[in-house]
């Protein structure tokens, strides 16, 4: 038990649920939390209460927004027959700071992992189907992960587009296989983008 009491120990607990926070970091966060003013540390919570509230999926596409639609599919901008599919939002996010893409984006919700119990059913697979045959997509560019469970993914949905008038292709191997995307630099991501190939 934690010598400052259960209440302390418990907003430990929760700091080292977050992704990359061990125990030590935890701590720290939890006593920077305690040494700032109320007001600071009050703020916090009605900012993750929020985002919690009003930050959902985007009809179309899965990206996060507080809207009904996200800010890429409501830009007229974009090319809405191009067609970049990715695993989760953080990975749209390193895509877009690279500026090579200008197409639009489908988030998955993660990925085929048959050990971990994720088929195809607990993604938005269908949802992407649906909408490359509604849209006439000419080109869905896979940006899964290039990991085995990644690369199976990308595989599944190429197998399941494969009777449609549409060109496959993913991301040149620029990215090391193994790696994520959340942490590839952009300059990487463009060229990936760049050199991708046919499926």
């Amino acid at each position: 038990m934690n010598p400052f009491g259960p209440a302390f120990e418990e907003l430990v607990v929760q700091f080292a649920r977050l992704p990359g926070i061990g125990r030590k970091s935890a701590e720290r966060l939890a006593n920077h939390v305690l040494m700032v003013k109320p007001d600071e540390a009050l703020a916090l919570a009605r900012a993750i209460e929020q985002v919690k509230a009003t930050v959902r999926p985007c009809s179309q596409c899965f990206n996060l927004t507080e809207g009904e639609l996200c800010g890429i599919c409501r830009d007229s901008r974009r090319e809405p027959q191009l067609l970049c599919v990715v695993e989760q939002p953080k990975d749209l996010v390193g895509i877009e700071s690279s500026g090579a893409f200008g197409g639009r984006y489908h988030v998955l919700q993660g990925r085929i992992s048959p050990l971990e119990g994720i088929g195809p059913e607990k993604l938005t697979i269908d949802a992407l189907v649906r909408r490359v045959r509604r849209d006439g997509v000419r080109e869905v560019v896979m940006a899964t992960n290039p990991t085995l469970e990644g690369d199976g993914t990308a595989l599944f949905i190429s197998n399941l587009l494969a009777d449609d008038n549409v060109k496959i292709t993913r991301l040149a191997r620029g990215i090391a296989s193994g790696s994520v995307l959340e942490f590839a630099n952009k300059e990487m991501l463009a060229d990936a983008l760049r050199g991708r190939q046919s499926f």
